[in-house]
């Protein structure tokens, strides 16, 4: 008795632990999925104040917006081409890991450009944006490289995959067309073809047996009834045709009295 109620206390608290474990791991996917969600929301956001200080603005602030603008959108569209370009090849590993150490030196300058537009010294932001364009261009010039690098490849290999697949089926459709003369339906001529196409065909017909003259023996080698012989008319044997022999008499004639 006291065994079962300890099993059963076990049960319970190991049903308590995993309910918590499952609440736990719910609650943490629910909160990564909010925290995507605002995290998402925030970037349209700040991309769609950036674009309009860029159209909108001039000087200094509408540079700064522009260069901005232009580093998150090559960071961004780099990303999204290698992380789905590795879930299916996974040679562009290195290529994402290069893509990390870019984006250390990208969200640096990012914040370095976000600290400037509220700089109120614009005369010294001025002075420096030579030398921040030329960072921007550099970085977003290698984002663009992996980019264009890891799409080519993609390329590549799906042009090889469809040039061996051409191939074989070039091969197979020279196989098919592969035929000779006699090789065609209906082009043997003589018995030996028939005999040939009547095997083919699943037929086999049967050689005649030996003194085919007795055909009840051959109709009985088959298995089947011997066939009789058709009976002989009943009728008067013509004198005229009969075939007379030396040693027959004439027969005489008839007189009357």
């Amino acid at each position: 008795m006291e065994a079962a109620i300890t099993i059963l206390a076990l049960l319970f608290v190991a049903f308590i632990a995993l309910g918590v474990y499952a609440t736990v791991k719910a609650v943490g996917a629910a909160k990564r999925g909010v925290d995507r969600t605002i995290t998402q929301a925030r970037r349209t956001v700040e991309d769609t104040t950036l674009r309009a200080k860029s159209f909108g603005q001039t000087g200094v602030a509408g540079e700064l917006a522009q260069l901005r603008l232009a580093l998150r959108t090559s960071m961004r569209a780099t990303q999204d081409a290698l992380h789905a370009g590795v879930a299916e090849d996974s040679s562009l590993a290195e290529s994402v890991g290069l893509f990390r150490r870019l984006s250390a030196h990208g969200l640096e300058l990012d914040e370095e450009l976000k600290r400037l537009e509220r700089e109120p010294d614009r005369a010294t932001v001025a002075g420096l944006l030579p030398q921040l364009r030329e960072r921007t261009e550099r970085i977003t010039h290698s984002a663009d490289s992996l980019r264009w690098a890891a799409r080519d490849h993609a390329r590549q290999f799906a042009d090889d995959d469809l040039d061996a697949l051409n191939a074989q089926i070039d091969i197979e459709a020279g196989a098919l067309r592969h035929w000779t003369v006699e090789e065609r339906p209906g082009t043997s001529q003589g018995p030996e073809a028939g005999a040939a196409r009547g095997r083919d065909a699943g037929v086999e017909w049967p050689e005649p047996a030996a003194g085919s003259g007795n055909s009840s023996t051959a109709d009985e080698s088959w298995g089947g009834p011997a066939r009789e012989e058709a009976p002989q008319a009943i009728t008067a044997p013509d004198p005229h045709l009969r075939t007379k022999y030396p040693w027959q008499k004439s027969a005489r004639p008839e007189t009357t009295n």
